[in-house]
């Protein structure tokens, strides 16, 4: 139906001119504002998706701080338990403390036991900083690796070093969240210039 038909119901009455009305929503007898009208559509790749972050998301970037503040935390622990061996060795060659030999045994067994931890705490330490390092140029792999590292470094927290473990938890755990969302996942696979 076309509004010139003399029979249309709907049409102008006849007559009178018919006049153009504005759109729904349209301001009226107005210039267009600059900035007016729909958003400018984000950027897109050369391969069809959306285009690849070119600044670390503020979410991966946290995860990056915290990573340097567990390798901050390690460097103490590692600094801690190297000097309590230390003294724990220098107790044990004391001889006032030779003739216990209930405390000989206990102070025997737990200064390999601590060397231990310490030679574990300096390796984790360099890992994490290792890891931490790749933020800026790693890969998936990188992001995975990243990943595993904070589950375990979280497991590790809460079983053996309980109470002073709860700062690596939480602190892994963010770490795991942030590297593992959409912005992580963004940010680790864009193509490497």
């Amino acid at each position: 139906m076309s509004y010139g038909d003399p029979n249309n119901p709907y049409g102008a009455p006849q007559g009178q001119p018919q006049q153009q009305q504005p759109g729904y929503g349209y301001p009226q007898n107005q210039g267009q504002a600059p900035g007016y009208g729909y958003p400018q559509a984000p950027p897109v790749s050369p391969y069809g998706g959306p285009a690849a972050p070119t600044t670390m998301p503020g979410s991966v970037s946290a995860a990056r701080v915290m990573m340097w503040v567990i390798v901050g935390l390690q460097v103490v622990a590692v600094v801690i338990l190297g000097i309590g061996a230390a003294a724990i060795n220098a107790a044990k060659n004391d001889a006032t403390v030779q003739e216990n030999a209930a405390l000989q045994d206990l102070v025997g067994d737990s200064t390999g036991l601590i060397w231990g931890y310490v030679v574990f705490g300096l390796a984790w330490m360099v890992f994490a900083a290792v890891l931490a390092t790749k933020f800026k140029s790693g890969g998936n792999g990188a992001r995975v690796t990243i990943m595993v590292f904070a589950i375990i470094t979280a497991v590790l927290g809460i079983y053996p070093f309980v109470i002073v473990g709860l700062v690596h938890t939480v602190l892994a755990i963010l770490v795991a969240v942030f590297v593992g969302n959409a912005n992580g996942k963004a940010w680790f696979n864009r193509p490497k210039h």
